[in-house]
């Protein structure tokens, strides 16, 4: 029997890749281990600093929505990844909110956050998957503002069929069900207008094509 180690058993976890496997954040009452984390739910990465005045702005509207949608049972966790010029002002900042914190003096590892995620400006809040690390949303900011109790939580984008909805229109006005008319098919999507003088242009080229595919094949939409 094969006892050796799976390789990925070997291979730091998702937030400890982010933010450092020895790192210990920061909150109200001690430190929590970045392998501490939650392992399921949304992990925000929020971009902020006290100086900045939209940021004081919007802290205190996240902090309500957090607190609904945590006790709404959704989880939800969020780091302060701060901005602030010093310690001090980081430290009174951060006691007014009520999630955790990146510790001020790891310059490097928010330095390397503000790249991966090209934070042009604060304030930012980055979602991610609790569980794998990957993006949900790089504009937590609105997701969140736009849905404070969290019924469309984890905020994750809409998948294309989703965005689509149920119903398509034929050309001569019948209504079809989406997931009917594009079962197994390749879909092209035709952005245009009957405004847009090189949309008329093209739209019959693109028609003559669509009707010589249609004639060989029928995986095509």
């Amino acid at each position: 029997r094969d006892s050796r180690p799976c390789p990925e058993a070997n291979q730091p976890l998702a937030m400890e890749s982010l933010l450092g496997k020895d790192t210990q954040l920061l909150k109200k009452d001690g430190a929590l281990a970045v392998s501490d984390l939650p392992k399921e739910g949304v992990i925000g990465l929020y971009f902020s600093a006290h100086w900045c005045p939209p940021c004081r702005g919007f802290t205190p509207k996240l902090a309500e929505a957090y607190n609904k949608i945590r006790a709404n049972g959704k989880a939800l966790e969020i780091i302060f990844v701060s901005s602030d010029k010093d310690e001090k002002a980081f430290a009174e900042y951060h006691a007014e909110q009520p999630w955790l914190a990146l510790p001020f003096d790891k310059r490097d590892v928010k330095a390397s956050l503000s790249k991966k995620f090209k934070v042009q400006g604060i304030p930012s809040l980055v979602l991610l998957d609790a569980a794998t690390g990957k993006t949900i949303t790089k504009n937590g900011r609105e997701a969140i503002s736009s849905d404070t109790e969290g019924a469309k939580f984890p905020w994750k984008p809409l998948s294309l069929t989703e965005a689509m909805g149920d119903v398509l229109v034929k050309p001569d006005g019948t209504e079809v069900q989406r997931a009917d008319a594009l079962k197994g098919k390749y879909v092209g999507l035709y952005f245009s207008a009957h405004w847009c003088p090189p949309c008329k242009m093209f739209t019959p080229q693109l028609a003559e094509l669509y009707k010589k595919l249609s004639a060989t094949r029928s995986d095509f939409e």
